[in-house]
């Protein structure tokens, strides 16, 4: 569905150029109002405590009120998607791709870690609020210079998406699920893998099991250990973008 912008309704909305309601009283609220409250509550109780009568109730509004400007719940998900995010940071003048593609993807999931209840915004399509599309404009001036074609940069910048977003709801999740259960990790997982892993049926993971690889303190969630994790998948993936364009040429 369009607007009067010729835009799809939930961009023109995310840009700013749905028009204010004219019937009623004056407005007293904006959609950057309903936006940040929402976002409070998300960062408060959850996202499962967002709903328009929620937020409504942080602004002291009635629900009604807030409908002539957002007009669900899915739409308030994607401002708030939006205004998750900080101005994407400048990349090294002096660096080549692969020094801006890493301070970017290391600078991008840190902004969302802010608000560890992104993770769970669902994903209905490509970037296109104004910050979503300022952090892509930014990946893909990381590719400038190389002989990727346009299509080949985007295709690079949207793996880095997918793995900033599984990176991230891992290690929110994780970190949750220590909390509710440390018993769950470490050496507790290793004693049971031990007994469950067959190295005959699965002998890849016998060798995983065997070496120890999983046997560390049951009461502790290092977050060096995946945010080192991270890291190491990072090398990896560039690595391959690195071998694309050698046999470029």
């Amino acid at each position: 569905m369009t607007d009067e912008t010729g835009l799809p309704a939930e961009i023109a909305l995310l840009w700013g150029l749905r028009e204010t309601p004219r019937r009623g009283r004056k407005p007293s609220l904006t959609v950057d109002d309903i936006t940040r409250a929402a976002m409070e509550v998300a960062d408060a109780e959850g996202l499962g405590a967002v709903s328009m009568a929620r937020v409504a109730k942080q602004l002291g509004n009635s629900t009604m009120a807030l409908y002539r400007y957002v007009d669900s719940k899915d739409s308030l998900l994607k401002l708030m998607a939006d205004a998750a995010l900080d101005d994407p940071p400048e990349l090294p003048a002096d660096g080549d791709w692969r020094t801006g593609l890493t301070v970017w993807t290391v600078s991008v999931l840190a902004a969302l870690r802010k608000h560890p209840w992104y993770s769970r915004i669902p994903l209905h399509g490509p970037p296109a609020g104004p910050r979503n599309l300022a952090w892509f404009d930014r990946a893909l001036s990381a590719l400038a210079d190389t002989p990727l074609e346009e299509g080949e940069k985007v295709g690079v910048v949207m793996g880095l998406i997918t793995f900033v977003h599984g990176q991230l709801r891992l290690s929110v999740e994780l970190a949750e699920g220590f909390q509710d259960n440390p018993e769950a990790f470490g050496r507790t997982y290793s004693r049971a893998l031990r007994q469950l892993v067959d190295p005959r049926r699965m002998p890849a993971l016998g060798r995983v099991v065997a070496a120890g690889v999983f046997d560390v303190d049951e009461e502790l969630y290092d977050q060096s250990d995946v945010d080192a994790e991270f890291a190491f998948g990072l090398e990896l993936y560039l690595d391959g973008v690195a071998a694309h364009l050698a046999g470029r040429g």
